[in-house]
């Protein structure tokens, strides 16, 4: 008893010590308005891709994906390697 005696009330006085806000995250339903704000000023710096810019990030997109796939795989296969030539032995 004598501990909840003695601790504080938490009191709010509103400072914001970090805004923790991040682009392309969800906001909070209560923060709409805001929101609606953020995306009028987005419209205004939109960027327009031509077709062969397009295919470009496409293609380097997919050929990230395949890279880490074949890394992750490949090192899948050199440990079957291993455990069936090394360690069952």
């Amino acid at each position: 008893m004598e501990k909840k005696d003695r601790k504080k009330e938490f009191f709010d006085d509103g400072r914001v010590i970090a805004d923790m806000s991040v682009d392309g995250m969800p906001s909070s339903l209560l923060s709409r308005r805001k929101s609606k704000k953020l995306k009028e000023k987005k419209n205004e710096h939109e960027i327009e891709l031509t077709f062969r810019e397009r295919a470009s990030v496409f293609l380097g997109v997919i050929s990230g994906y395949l890279l880490f796939g074949l890394i992750v795989f490949g090192g899948f296969a050199l440990f079957i390697l291993f455990c069936i030539k090394v360690w069952f032995k």
